[in-house]
């Protein structure tokens, strides 16, 4: 087997986004850093395949600090279902080699479990969140909530960066401050990507996320406690969604916590069906 790290993101793309195009929705992620590359600083990247002894990419890598490593292993057959523990394994030693040492790991589950244990060797980890990978080509028609929907103004950015920090403590998820929040925000302003259900106040909102060539992503969906189980969620969730295929995306797709059965059954009323877990992984010592 072969490691090889790219200096580059163009060079790093020609060898590895037909292979992840393969299965797009699952690699959404790493499709989706390649392509919005030239917005970041990729000096501390990590872009690395590993390839077997007849020359075949077996392993992608992407890690964009300070974020969790990203791996993708091609299946060559439907009855390969289960992680290569030596094409893992080889990776896991690689990295100690070069003392790239990321926070943590993001793939499919049985994957990322594998290389947890190959980088850590069977401990000092911890599993922070098994996330459901769902997808929709058609959407599902509902009864709509009560109210209707509406884009992202300017009125909304006195309380939507609350909802989105109240969000990542719902989802475990990393909070930023308020002043972050509120520019990330605004910078959708005008973009037809954030889409707020209102009632007789705002109740919901849903967010156009990142994209692929055929797809694209559905996040921020947030409820505030007082207004849940009313359908609000669903109902601008699925506006979102009809307005992206109208768009000309084949389908959508969107991670929702594997552990809340409420937010999972929103998603699947509408016509997202499942289609892998993933398990975010963070390590807290290496050996």
């Amino acid at each position: 087997m072969k490691f090889q790290r790219y200096d580059d993101v163009e060079t790093f793309k020609n060898v590895v986004y037909d292979i992840l195009l393969e299965d797009e929705v699952q690699n959404n992620l790493p499709i989706s850093i390649i392509l919005n590359s030239s917005k970041f600083n990729p000096v501390d990247w990590l872009l690395a395949t590993v390839t077997d002894d007849r020359g075949k990419i077996a392993l992608i890598a992407i890690c964009t600090l300070p974020f969790n490593l990203l791996l993708y292993e091609p299946i060559g057959s439907e009855t390969e279902t289960v992680p290569c523990l030596e094409t893992v394994d080889f990776l896991a030693s690689e990295l100690k080699r070069i003392g790239f040492v990321p926070p943590g790991v993001l793939a499919t589950s049985e994957l990322s479990r594998c290389f947890a244990d190959a980088f850590c060797g069977g401990k000092n980890y911890k599993l922070k969140m098994t996330m459901k990978l769902m997808r929709l080509d058609k959407l599902i028609e509902h009864k709509e909530a009560p109210g209707f929907c509406r884009v992202l103004t300017e009125d909304d950015l006195s309380y939507t960066p609350l909802w989105e920090h109240e969000f990542c403590i719902d989802c475990g998820l990393t909070t930023y401050t308020y002043t972050d929040n509120l520019e990330r925000i605004k910078s959708r302003l005008d973009k037809d990507i954030h889409y707020i259900w209102q009632d007789v106040e705002p109740v919901a909102q849903a967010v156009y996320g990142r994209e692929t060539p055929n797809g694209a992503a559905i996040n921020w969906v947030y409820t505030p406690p007082q207004y849940r189980g009313r359908g609000y969620a669903t109902s601008v969730v699925a506006m979102l969604t009809k307005s992206l295929l109208i768009r000309g995306k084949k389908f959508c797709y969107l991670f929702a916590d594997a552990a809340n059965p409420a937010s999972c059954a929103v998603y699947h009323k509408l016509g997202y069906y499942d289609v892998c877990l993933f398990d975010e992984i963070k390590f807290d010592t290496v050996v």
